[in-house]
């Protein structure tokens, strides 16, 4: 073939590729050489641009099912966290989406506490060995803390070239590889994802995106969480209340009579909280009286200035308040005695009709998440619901009260326009009798039956008193506690002494009331002690001239050495009175102390 034919041929085959001159010299072309005897020949140079176009087609290949593979992951790993609607176990799915996703060895998601910081910290890939080894989980400091400052993704080949990484704790596993994304609900950062030790080396720019991706749809299924924990806290709140309604207008119920109790244990069940009190106003002050908890009931009884204070405010505005935690140390050791790390707090008033009745607070444990605005709204309704039960519990109360107050008046009334008259009439009979009878057996018989008689309407006359007198004869008041002494001495005893009242014992003033009840169990401690009695009496007496108690035995006696101490003590007490202590030896046996003062 002459030099012209090869020019034609090779100028058509350029042609017939459209232009492609790169292409139309990778052909295979046949050159005859006539001083080879016309053998075919490859040249090197278009084969070795054939296998490197290969070799990137197969890599090209290799990376579509790579990224294939990995789309895949991401849409089950999305539809893993989007797979429930408790948070903590959203938060679980999480981290251990994102740790199969990017193939890292440890993972880990950090929720943002409101003061800054971390609140939480779920982790997956470290044993629970090396976990109580480390000791405390992360707080949000060094390189995790820089995620929260700048919640931008950080990606490091190695964590200790970063001079924000402060280390590791000691018993810490190593890590090298970091990624670091952040979780963003709105314009709110939930939390940050974090990604250690990749199976690869270190983590690539994909690694970031798919990260970023999971985190997306994790700030979504957190989103859901939080909204359906919302709905159901707002239901148990509800709930909360209508128990509080139904138990405390129920009679049958067992905390009927412990309203502030009750509404205590079920704000610290619902809120979910370490310590519930309830504060009501005493004379300028707020007086904690009722706690919920495990056990900080020595806060009973805590006094909180008014003005000045949390729950001052709170009390006097009738406004809300949370907050993530106190500023004031000494507020904060008043509502936990010291005993308990206070951390997010709620306060709430507890509204009644006539304006705040007290003061309602719930405070959960330094590093705790702290409360919502839902938290707020339905606690605030919780306690209104609860004030007004209680004072509807008060109205009903009254009204039975009243209802009882008239039938003791219709019994009283009986009692004495039948009962005593009749008794008073036989008594003028069987005395006209004994008068006829002059002196003999049966005519003392018949006055000592008189006497009895006496005695019976007596007793009658001072249960009329006690029928129409209960402004004060409550748990609080002078008759209640005398008989409560009396109860409590008769284990020591070995029986229980007898209780006579005469008079209007519960309008004794308190401080005489209070030496009243003093000077009784002081004398009935020395019965028990030293007496050796098998029965005693008590009688207090009350009239407009002086207050009398006696308190009678049937023991060996009276010895001065001893009982000298409690003697002097009820001297004491008799004299700051004006009144006088004598201490009577009775025939043929026992003692009898009277303690005797002016009456008011």
């Amino acid at each position: 073939m002459s030099s012209e034919d090869r020019a034609a041929r090779a100028d058509g085959n350029e042609r017939g590729q459209d232009g492609n001159g790169q292409y139309a010299q990778g052909l295979v072309r046949r050159d005859v050489d006539e001083s080879h005897h016309g053998e075919l020949t490859f040249p090197d140079l278009p084969r070795m641009e054939l296998d490197q176009l290969l070799t990137q087609l197969v890599e090209r290949a290799q990376e579509v099912i790579a990224t294939q593979g990995r789309l895949r992951g991401l849409l089950r790993a999305n539809q893993l966290v989007i797979g429930g609607l408790d948070l903590q176990a959203v938060l679980r799915r999480i981290v251990d989406a994102a740790r199969e996703l990017v193939g890292a060895r440890y993972a880990a998601l950090g929720v943002i506490a409101p003061a800054g910081g971390l609140a939480e910290f779920v982790h997956t890939g470290i044993s629970e060995d090396a976990v109580e080894r480390i000791g405390h989980l992360p707080q949000g400091k060094g390189l995790l803390g820089a995620l929260i400052d700048d919640p931008r993704p950080i990606r490091l080949a190695r964590i200790t070239d970063d001079e924000r990484s402060s280390g590791f704790p000691p018993a810490h596993p190593p890590m090298t590889s970091f990624l670091g994304v952040p979780i963003r609900i709105r314009d709110e950062v939930f939390g940050n994802l974090y990604l250690t030790e990749s199976t690869r080396g270190e983590f690539s720019a994909e690694d970031e995106e798919l990260c970023t991706a999971i985190a997306a749809t994790a700030a979504v299924a957190i989103e859901n969480a939080r909204l359906y924990e919302a709905a159901r806290s707002r239901g148990e709140w509800l709930q909360a209340s209508a128990t509080i309604t139904r138990q405390l207008l129920s009679p049958d119920e067992e905390h009927a009579h412990a309203p502030l109790q009750l509404i205590a244990r079920r704000c610290l069940d619902v809120a979910d909280a370490d310590l519930v009190t309830v504060a009501l106003p005493d004379g300028g002050e707020l007086r904690i009286e009722e706690v919920a908890d495990s056990g900080e009931q020595y806060l009973r009884g805590v006094r909180l200035a008014v003005a000045g204070s949390l729950l001052g405010r709170v009390f006097t505005t009738g406004r809300p308040v949370r907050m993530p935690h106190l500023d004031d140390g000494a507020e904060r050791a008043a509502l936990s005695a010291g005993h308990l790390d206070v951390g997010p707090v709620l306060v709430v008033p507890l509204l009644g009709a006539a304006g705040p009745r007290g003061v309602l607070a719930a405070v959960r444990e330094h590093g705790r998440i702290g409360f919502t605005d839902t938290d707020l709204d339905m606690a605030s309704s919780f306690a209104n619901h609860a004030a007004i039960a209680v004072e509807l519990a008060e109205a009903r109360a009254k009204q039975q009260r009243a209802a009882m107050l008239d039938e003791r008046d219709r019994i009283a009334a009986d009692l004495h326009d039948q009962v005593i008259q009749r008794l008073f009439a036989a008594g003028l009979s069987l005395q006209s009798v004994a008068m006829s009878l002059g002196q003999g057996r049966t005519t003392d018989r018949i006055l000592a039956t008189v006497a009895d008689l006496d005695a019976t309407i007596s007793q009658i006359r001072t249960t009329i008193f006690e029928l129409h007198d209960q402004r004060s004869s409550g748990p609080d008041g002078l008759r209640a506690r005398l008989v409560d002494v009396a109860t409590d001495a008769a284990k020591a005893l070995g029986f229980d002494p007898s209780v006579r009242f005469d008079g209007p014992v519960d309008t004794v003033p308190s401080e005489t009331a209070d030496d009243l009840v003093a000077v009784l169990r002081e004398a009935l401690t020395n019965v028990a002690r030293h007496a050796r009695a098998r029965s005693a009496s008590v009688e207090l007496s009350v009239g407009r001239e002086q207050v009398n108690l006696c308190v009678h035995d049937d023991g060996i006696g009276f010895t001065a050495t001893s009982r000298a101490s409690g003697l002097a003590n009820m001297h004491r007490r008799a004299e700051r009175h004006q009144g006088e202590c004598q201490v009577v030896q009775r025939r043929p046996s026992g003692t009898t102390v009277r303690w005797t003062v002016p009456g008011s």
